[in-house]
């Protein structure tokens, strides 16, 4: 099982999966065909142009997702951002979840983003978004056995915020729940590699366990199933 997790489509001072660009073209390989989610936004056939034309200045050819009919002809899938609540409602509603995860687990390969990255994970319990509709259930495609928080942002010491930081909401999150929690900052992506996940990208991850500080995962850090570190790559 392969899988790319990025923490979002845009990052300051790049346009659109610029920032990505050589990591996708690393891991789509000789892919050409990418079957794309776009059901986190609401006008579908706009999401699913914008991805067409920035994939298609890379090579590849960009056809959108109705049904599980529409998975057969691909050599990979893109699941786009946007509200998680609204992206897993739909999957529920279109009956897409299990044929995802099948194909995936059959090794096709899946590209997320935001949204798509935390609908990996066991549930989306850990998004960010508010829950402008509501899906059957709050199990996700469970393809990673951690939790991923996208768009990870780190307190700011000179913010007069006095509301609750990601750290404290996670924490929360981790009062209630066993599993543990990765937070991807933007510029962070995650390949995984069957039971392996290596922190890609220009910033370090955030892993949240129960009972334990927070810590960093530098960029070239690989992690077991369980986000302990076994080792660096070339990035670290």
């Amino acid at each position: 099982m392969r899988l790319l997790l990025i923490s979002s489509s845009v990052v300051h001072g790049y346009g659109y999966l610029d920032h990505a660009e050589s990591e996708i073209r690393s891991f789509l390989g000789t892919a050409k065909r990418v079957a794309f989610v776009p059901f986190a936004l609401a006008d579908h056939y706009a999401y699913t142009a914008k991805v067409r034309e920035r994939l298609g200045r890379m090579g590849y050819d960009v056809q959108q997702v109705h049904g599980a009919a529409d998975l057969d002809p691909a050599d990979a899938i893109f699941v786009g951002g946007g509200n998680t609540f609204r992206l897993l409602k739909t999957l529920y509603d279109r009956e897409l979840l299990d044929p995802l995860r099948k194909r995936v687990r059959g090794g096709m390969l899946y590209m997320g983003s935001s949204a798509g990255s935390v609908i990996t994970a066991p549930t989306i319990r850990t998004t960010n978004d508010m829950p402008i509709v509501q899906p059957p259930s709050f199990d996700a495609l469970h393809l990673v056995p951690y939790q991923i928080n996208g768009h990870y942002l780190d307190a700011d010491p000179a913010s007069t915020h006095m509301g609750e930081t990601r750290e404290i909401r996670l924490a929360e999150y981790l009062e209630e729940n066993e599993a543990p929690v990765i937070g991807i900052r933007e510029g962070t992506m995650l390949r995984v590699e069957d039971e392996l996940t290596t922190v890609t990208g220009t910033r370090a991850a955030k892993i949240f366990r129960r009972g334990e500080d927070p810590v960093n995962a530098e960029v070239g850090a690989r992690l077991r199933e369980d986000l302990r570190v076994v080792g660096h790559g070339a990035g670290a």
